[in-house]
């Protein structure tokens, strides 16, 4: 199979303004024009001068786009790009081009369809529709909210005919960076055109996108909401500067169940896990190291064979930058928060002998944690001066 090509989209509201931001797109294969949202659109200008391949798109309200002007209108745009040989034009399949579709025979058009609310029901049935169509790629860019609905996507493929299968929002990350698991042709990078879109810089530069390849070892991090971490940032370029063949990914998903299934159907290698999946992947692993068993939760999953190790390194982690200051025996220390973060913060501590207070929202979450470690849960907030070292371990950091 052929790799996966880079599509970057450029919009604009002048011709000038879109010609200036195609010609100035570096390291793509392709490139979406958009014209809608160009005030007064011109194809042939479009079209004029460019140096790779084009997908000419003209994305009316209806469907998610700034088209304002009516159906005959979008259409002769779009017939016009064909006839003048845009590599390739996006069309619709709720914008009843069928006959375009079969004069053309399918070449040269992407058919397409967007659901920026949801992954509908009718999704197996509607790729079916689409396929039937003789179209020479099929795009379905849906949203999903687990990772199941991101696996139903994947399933589509492969199959006969080329396709662009997109999980839109967080959740849908996955599919942008690796469309080579989801059998797609290309994938799209701008900045933020759709939601979870990656910029091209970010796809190249910290994803390393050209380097990806089927063999790529997949790792990441998992939480949700997972968006708002740095953690691709940093280990990606850790990996960039090892000169490793792998890529770190963020995965959301909706419960732990889900997030294991989502990473057992990409072949994740390893996970590092943040709220609020760290106590619920515990009971999902095959194995647990014993820091991880005492705390009762995991910050990190490595793949064993076709099982997990869960492993917690967050005691070690929050205890060591603490080692300067000596001996702990007898400190009050209250941790806020009753999370996977706060058991272990709250057994290192216990186990360095300080006095351990918990204070969250949730009292019969702290009187929880407490107990692990023979503490005390006090209300929230806690008392000023009633503590010594005070630890927030809540999600507001």
């Amino acid at each position: 199979m052929t790799a996966p090509a880079i599509c970057a989209t450029v919009t604009a509201e002048t011709m000038e303004e879109l010609r200036a931001r195609r010609d100035a797109v570096e390291g793509a294969d392709l490139v979406e024009l958009r014209l809608d949202g160009v005030q007064a659109p011109d194809v042939a200008g479009a079209l004029q001068g460019r140096r790779v391949g084009v997908i000419v798109t003209c994305r009316p309200e209806w469907e998610g786009g700034r088209f304002a002007g009516s159906e005959e209108e979008r259409a002769r745009l779009l017939r016009q790009a064909l006839d003048l040989g845009a590599e390739w034009v996006d069309l619709e399949w709720r914008g009843k081009f069928d006959a375009l579709v079969a004069d053309r025979g399918g070449r040269n058009i992407v058919l397409s369809s967007h659901d920026f609310d949801r992954t509908p029901g009718d999704l197996e049935s509607r790729y079916a529709a689409m396929r039937a169509t003789g179209a020479d790629v099929v795009k379905l860019a849906v949203t999903p909210h687990s990772g199941d609905e991101l696996r139903r996507l994947r399933r589509l493929g492969p199959g006969e005919g080329r396709h662009v299968l997109i999980g839109m929002g967080q959740t849908g990350v996955p599919s942008r960076v690796l469309p080579g698991r989801f059998g797609s042709a290309w994938t799209y990078a701008g900045n933020a055109v759709a939601p979870g879109q990656i910029s091209l810089d970010r796809l190249i530069e910290r994803f390393r996108f050209p380097r990806i390849t089927e063999s790529t070892p997949v790792f990441g991090v998992a939480g949700s909401p997972i968006g708002h971490s740095l953690s691709p940032a940093m280990h990606n370029a850790g990996l960039g500067a090892l000169g490793l063949d792998a890529v770190y990914l963020p995965f959301q998903a909706k419960d732990a169940e889900d997030l294991l299934r989502l990473a057992d159907d990409l072949s994740v290698q390893g996970l590092s896990v943040t709220a609020p999946f760290k106590e619920g992947v515990l009971p999902l692993a095959d194995q647990l190291d014993p820091v991880a068993a005492r705390v009762g939760a995991v910050n990190t999953l490595r793949r064993v064979g076709e099982g997990w190790e869960g492993r917690n390194t967050d005691v070690s982690g929050f205890l060591a930058p603490l080692a300067r200051y000596g001996t702990l025996a007898g400190l009050r220390a209250t941790v806020l928060g009753a999370g996977g973060a706060a058991r272990g913060v709250a057994v290192g501590l216990s186990e360095r002998g300080a006095r351990v207070s918990l204070c969250a929202r949730r009292a019969e979450r702290a009187e929880e944690v407490a107990a692990l470690v023979e503490g005390e849960a006090v209300p929230f907030p806690p008392e000023p001066g009633s503590w010594d070292l005070l630890v927030n371990t809540t999600p507001i950091g």
